[in-house]
């Protein structure tokens, strides 16, 4: 069954955080429901519709960011109490808009994430997690990650009090009381948790995470169970928001889910309960929250969003005004005619107030008194390495329309090409030799009307320092924001929950006079996705494998020791030099020794193989295309050729996207296996820099086992 709905707009708040808009129960069985949706302008707007018009319900003063909205109430009778969190203190309001709890957490941090049932409510710092009920200290949990959000059990269906935390280290925590229960593991770092099953049993968790994959995992008093997982094929955006809504009508529950780069979808369960996509929408901005309701026009369901910058946007089942066919009139109803009516009206009115406001502007400018004030904006920027091409996605998203973009790298890395960028992008010269000099200078113009641009980069491991981002957006006076992203020594490595530990390894080892906090922080300045908060206990192992090359890391560290076992050479290379010189800036002496298996060598190579032979085929079919076309344009036809060439001029426009989607990736390849070449000399003591030259004639001239000789027999 094919779902059909209708973008409609309802009305713009100000900029909003995940989770922050809700549906109130509706009244009746077939009635309308009221929105609620809280902003960081810290203002809580409660509305309904009315004849095609928003009705505010209730609007509270401007404060301080609301960074949560939930829903609450006694259990047993509807949840129309409204809770929003704000800095690190609760409020509650009744669906009138009086306020009835004004509650202190005392956190040190803000809250970010939140849940409320019945007396207990639950809130979550950076790493913290409190539970109090009746505003009463209750629990308390320290993770070791940042926390990303909370949900709890239904109390009156399972019987116990169990929260579930979503941790940034890729894991769900099952809590009991204070203590942890269990761990969940899941595929990426889980941004969002929703319960599947609001009116069952109450035991499944939907969780969405940062890179784009959901899932359903059912939580059990002693384990749990993985339902399913859907991977992000299509490379879409992160997870941001998910609910489940019988949309279709045929009485299961349907899971809508909101992602990052504005896309909307809604999954429908088959038989086996297995989700299929059924319905898929594209908005230009991130979806922060999503609900399913009823709230344009009775009888009508629909799908209700909140964008980033703060629009509240209904996807709805009922039909829309039919467009005109060719040659005949628009009919609209009178209703539509006195709203386009009543629309331009309240646009010439702001045309007139913009002018004015122009005037007077230039007019004060002018004074010898006059103070210019920067214009503030909202920035909502993300930087995450992308595990399918092994690339960074930086994605910038501001609350009003984007002028221009500058890029600066004080370090080697490669813009790659992003389908969804319709930026105009030039490159500026470096002079990378100076002191502090730049690598990489590029200015992206926007075109009108672009709030979110999408960048992808990609670093060399071993080279470390800064990318900053200039944000200029049309604003008058024109003022700029800069971000910082550090690009990181081992930049091209993401966590994972475990290591194959049958590949030959590589150990550097390090004894000194070192706190657990220092080499924390060391291996926190070397890898992403280490947590900056040092971890409780007196040991910690990481897993890590290179997204590039498919090469693991395993990093176990304490007080005054740590070891670092790899498959890599060159990554125990990197890692040496760069704590090598940690430790000297701190003046701390460090014991240094390490173990090279002569295995891991070939392994290595062996990794690289079918990467580095696609890459050189690929370049000699381009190589080949413009010769192919002539020749087909000169004889009149391409019959002649023989297969292998008339598959190249059949999948010409699809081998150069694919050859202009990675820039210097050969070159990244030859560059890699010169380091390994020249690593594993380094650790025998010798310099084998003059060799590289026949390295690079054998490369030339590709052949595995050629190239494993020439690493022997030098």
């Amino acid at each position: 069954m094919e779902i059909n709905l209708n973008h409609v707009d309802y009305i713009q708040v100000g900029v909003t955080s995940q989770k922050t808009m809700k549906l109130l129960p509706a009244i009746g069985r077939k009635a309308t429901q009221k929105v609620a949706v809280a902003d960081h302008d810290g203002v809580l707007t409660c509305f309904g519709m009315k004849k095609g018009e928003a009705v505010p319900v209730f609007k509270t003063l401007p404060g301080q960011k609301i960074s949560r909205l939930e829903l609450g109430g006694a259990q047993g009778t509807p949840q129309e109490k409204i809770f929003v969190s704000c800095g690190s203190e609760v409020r509650g309001f009744t669906k009138k808009g009086k306020q009835f709890l004004c509650f202190e957490a005392n956190l040190t941090e803000s809250i970010n994430a939140m849940h409320v049932s019945g007396a207990d409510l639950f809130v979550c710092a950076s790493y913290i997690y409190n539970h109090y009920c009746d505003c009463k200290d209750q629990d308390y949990y320290l993770s070791g990650d940042k926390i990303n959000d909370i949900v709890c059990l239904p109390v009156e269906t399972v019987g116990r009090t169990v929260p579930i935390l979503a941790c940034q280290d890729r894991v769900l925590r099952v809590l009991q009381g204070s203590e942890l229960l269990y761990d969940v593991e899941v595929p990426g770092p889980p941004s969002v948790l929703e319960l599947n099953d609001k009116d069952g049993e109450g035991e499944e968790v939907l969780y969405g995470t940062a890179d784009g994959k959901l899932g359903l995992v059912k939580i059990t008093e002693s384990s749990h169970v993985s339902k399913w997982e859907i991977n992000n094929d299509k490379r879409r955006g992160g997870i941001l928001c998910i609910d489940t809504f019988d949309l279709v009508g045929d009485g299961v529950r349907d899971i809508l889910v909101g992602r990052d780069d504005g896309t909307v979808e809604v999954y429908v369960l088959d038989s086996s309960n297995e989700p299929i996509l059924r319905f898929e929408h594209v908005l230009s901005e991130s979806v922060t929250s999503i609900q399913g309701g009823c709230v344009g026009k009775e009888n009508y369901d629909e799908v209700l969003t909140t964008s980033y910058t703060g629009w509240v946007t209904g996807l709805t089942s009922e039909p829309q005004q039919m467009e005109a066919g060719p040659g005949e009139e628009v009919k609209m109803s009178k209703e539509t005619q006195a709203k386009v009516a009543a629309l331009r009206s309240e646009l010439e009115q702001l045309q007139v107030k913009v002018l004015q406001g122009r005037e007077k502007y230039q007019q004060s400018s002018q004074s010898s008194t006059a103070v210019s004030t920067v214009p503030v904006f909202s920035v909502n920027d993300k930087f995450t390495l992308c595990q399918e091409d092994a690339s960074y996605s930086l994605t910038l998203e501001v609350q009003t329309a984007i002028d221009n973009l500058l890029l600066q790298s004080d370090v080697p890395i490669d813009l790659l090409d992003v389908d969804k960028n319709s930026a105009v992008v030039s490159f500026s010269e470096c002079d990378s030799e100076q002191p502090n000099g730049n690598f990489l200078l590029a200015t992206y113009r926007c075109q009108a009307n672009t709030t979110r641009l999408e960048l992808k980069v990609r670093s060399i491991e071993g080279q470390y320092g800064t990318l900053q981002a200039y944000i200029t957006p049309r604003l008058q006076p024109k003022a700029c924001q800069v971000r910082q992203y550090q690009i990181k020594p081992l930049s091209l490595h993401q966590r994972t929950h475990s290591i194959d530990q049958d590949r030959p390894v590589n150990t550097l080892s390090l004894v000194g006079q070192f706190s657990f906090a220092e080499i924390h922080s060391w291996v926190v300045f070397c890898l992403p996705e280490v947590p900056e908060k040092t971890p409780a206990g007196d040991k910690i192992s990481f897993y890590f494998h290179n997204t590039f090359l498919g090469t693991q890391l395993e990093a176990t560290y304490c007080k005054g020791e740590a070891h670092f076992k790899s498959d890599n050479i060159s990554t125990i290379s990197i890692l040496k030099d760069v704590l090598s010189k940690e430790a000297t800036k701190r003046k701390i002496n460090l014991n240094i020794s390490y173990d090279i298996n002569e295995d891991s060598v070939s392994h290595t190579l062996t990794m690289i193989h079918p990467k580095l032979e696609y890459q050189l085929l690929l370049a000699k079919k381009v190589q080949l295309i413009d010769a192919l076309k002539e020749l087909q344009v000169h004889e009149g036809n391409a019959d002649f050729l023989i297969p292998e060439y008339h598959s190249i001029l059949d999948e010409s426009a699809h081998l150069l996207e694919e050859y202009k989607k990675q820039p210097a990736h050969l070159e990244r390849l030859y560059g890699m296996i010169t380091d390994l070449f020249i690593d594993k000399f380094k650790f025998k003591g010798q310099n084998v820099k003059t060799k590289v030259s026949l390295l690079l004639e054998i490369l030339d001239n590709y052949d595995l086992n050629s190239l494993m000789d020439f690493f022997n027999e030098v």
